[in-house]
Protein backbone atom coordinates (compact mmCIF):
# COMPACT_ATOMS: atom_id res chain seq x y z
CA UNK A 1 0.00 0.00 0.00
CA UNK A 2 1.18 3.36 -0.92
CA UNK A 3 0.70 6.95 0.71
CA UNK A 4 1.26 9.92 -1.82
CA UNK A 5 0.23 13.46 -0.69
CA UNK A 6 1.66 16.99 -2.36
CA UNK A 7 1.23 20.35 -0.59
CA UNK A 8 2.39 23.69 -1.78
CA UNK A 9 4.44 26.14 0.59
CA UNK A 10 4.94 30.06 0.70
CA UNK A 11 8.68 28.82 1.57
CA UNK A 12 12.23 28.30 0.02
CA UNK A 13 13.22 25.08 -0.63
CA UNK A 14 16.43 25.13 2.37
CA UNK A 15 13.03 26.33 4.49
CA UNK A 16 11.16 23.57 4.14
CA UNK A 17 14.14 21.50 3.84
CA UNK A 18 14.98 22.44 7.53
CA UNK A 19 11.24 21.46 8.49
CA UNK A 20 11.82 17.70 7.17
CA UNK A 21 15.15 17.66 8.80
CA UNK A 22 16.10 19.95 11.63
CA UNK A 23 14.74 18.73 14.92
CA UNK A 24 13.31 22.19 16.35
CA UNK A 25 11.40 22.25 13.17
CA UNK A 26 10.20 18.59 13.28
CA UNK A 27 9.08 19.52 16.45
CA UNK A 28 6.91 22.29 15.40
CA UNK A 29 4.54 19.92 12.98
CA UNK A 30 5.53 16.25 13.36
CA UNK A 31 7.77 14.56 16.60
CA UNK A 32 11.32 15.35 17.61
CA UNK A 33 14.61 13.66 16.48
CA UNK A 34 17.67 13.65 19.11
CA UNK A 35 19.56 15.01 16.08
CA UNK A 36 19.61 16.67 12.67
CA UNK A 37 18.61 13.56 9.99
CA UNK A 38 21.64 12.97 7.23
CA UNK A 39 21.58 9.90 5.15
CA UNK A 40 23.18 7.03 6.44
CA UNK A 41 22.09 7.64 9.99
CA UNK A 42 20.09 5.87 11.98
CA UNK A 43 17.14 8.08 13.77
CA UNK A 44 14.78 8.21 16.18
CA UNK A 45 11.53 10.52 16.75
CA UNK A 46 9.87 11.35 20.00
CA UNK A 47 6.49 12.60 20.87
CA UNK A 48 7.20 16.64 21.97
CA UNK A 49 4.59 16.18 25.25
CA UNK A 50 4.77 12.89 25.93
CA UNK A 51 8.77 12.04 25.38
CA UNK A 52 7.49 8.56 24.07
CA UNK A 53 9.23 7.19 21.10
CA UNK A 54 6.86 6.70 18.33
CA UNK A 55 8.94 6.18 15.18
CA UNK A 56 12.15 5.43 14.23
CA UNK A 57 14.12 4.20 11.51
CA UNK A 58 17.11 4.46 8.58
CA UNK A 59 17.76 7.62 6.77
CA UNK A 60 18.51 6.46 3.21
CA UNK A 61 18.80 9.35 1.07
CA UNK A 62 19.61 12.98 1.92
CA UNK A 63 19.81 15.13 -1.05
CA UNK A 64 19.51 18.76 0.54
CA UNK A 65 16.46 20.82 -0.86
CA UNK A 66 15.59 18.00 -3.26
CA UNK A 67 15.09 14.79 -1.78
CA UNK A 68 14.71 12.79 1.61
CA UNK A 69 14.16 9.49 1.69
CA UNK A 70 13.76 6.95 5.15
CA UNK A 71 12.54 4.04 6.64
CA UNK A 72 9.81 4.26 8.80
CA UNK A 73 8.27 2.36 11.47
CA UNK A 74 5.94 2.51 14.00
CA UNK A 75 4.75 0.35 16.92
CA UNK A 76 1.11 -0.81 15.65
CA UNK A 77 3.20 -2.01 12.37
CA UNK A 78 4.73 -4.56 14.07
CA UNK A 79 7.80 -5.82 12.06
CA UNK A 80 6.89 -4.01 9.04
CA UNK A 81 9.57 -1.57 8.19
CA UNK A 82 7.62 1.49 5.25
CA UNK A 83 9.47 3.83 3.28
CA UNK A 84 9.22 7.39 3.22
CA UNK A 85 10.34 9.86 0.46
CA UNK A 86 9.81 13.43 0.74
CA UNK A 87 10.27 15.52 -2.82
CA UNK A 88 11.19 19.26 -2.97
CA UNK A 89 10.21 21.34 -6.08
CA UNK A 90 10.85 24.97 -6.43
CA UNK A 91 7.38 26.45 -7.90
CA UNK A 92 6.74 29.94 -8.62
CA UNK A 93 6.05 31.64 -5.46
CA UNK A 94 7.75 28.70 -2.95
CA UNK A 95 8.10 24.93 -3.15
CA UNK A 96 5.97 21.75 -4.20
CA UNK A 97 6.51 19.44 -1.58
CA UNK A 98 5.59 16.17 -2.01
CA UNK A 99 5.77 12.65 0.09
CA UNK A 100 5.50 8.63 -0.88
CA UNK A 101 5.10 6.43 1.89
CA UNK A 102 4.88 3.34 0.37
CA UNK A 103 5.54 -0.55 1.57
CA UNK A 104 2.76 -0.46 4.28
CA UNK A 105 1.25 -3.23 5.17
CA UNK A 106 -1.72 -4.14 3.07
CA UNK A 107 -4.88 -6.20 3.24
CA UNK A 108 -8.16 -5.80 4.94
CA UNK A 109 -6.72 -6.24 8.23
CA UNK A 110 -4.03 -3.49 7.46
CA UNK A 111 -6.26 -0.73 6.67
CA UNK A 112 -7.31 0.80 9.74
CA UNK A 113 -3.82 1.63 10.03
CA UNK A 114 -3.49 2.88 6.21
CA UNK A 115 -6.30 5.28 7.17
CA UNK A 116 -4.77 6.08 10.50
CA UNK A 117 -1.56 7.16 8.48
CA UNK A 118 -3.55 9.17 5.70
CA UNK A 119 -5.28 11.35 8.32
CA UNK A 120 -2.16 11.71 10.37
CA UNK A 121 -0.65 12.78 7.12
CA UNK A 122 -2.91 15.15 6.36
CA UNK A 123 -2.69 17.00 9.82
CA UNK A 124 0.72 16.79 10.34
CA UNK A 125 0.95 18.80 7.20
CA UNK A 126 -0.96 21.32 8.01
CA UNK A 127 0.64 22.34 11.19
CA UNK A 128 3.80 22.67 8.84
CA UNK A 129 1.65 24.49 6.37
CA UNK A 130 0.29 26.72 9.48
CA UNK A 131 3.87 27.39 10.97
CA UNK A 132 5.53 28.15 7.31
CA UNK A 133 2.85 30.68 7.02
CA UNK A 134 2.90 32.43 9.82
CA UNK A 135 6.72 33.58 9.10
Amino acid sequence: MTLNKSIYLRATKPDVWAYLTDPEKLAIWFHKPAKTLAAGDTYEMFGTTSGDKLMWGEVLKADPYDHLSYTFTIGPMGDAVSTVTWTLEDVPGGTRLSLVHEGLPAGEEAFGLTLALDKGWDDHLARMRADAHQE
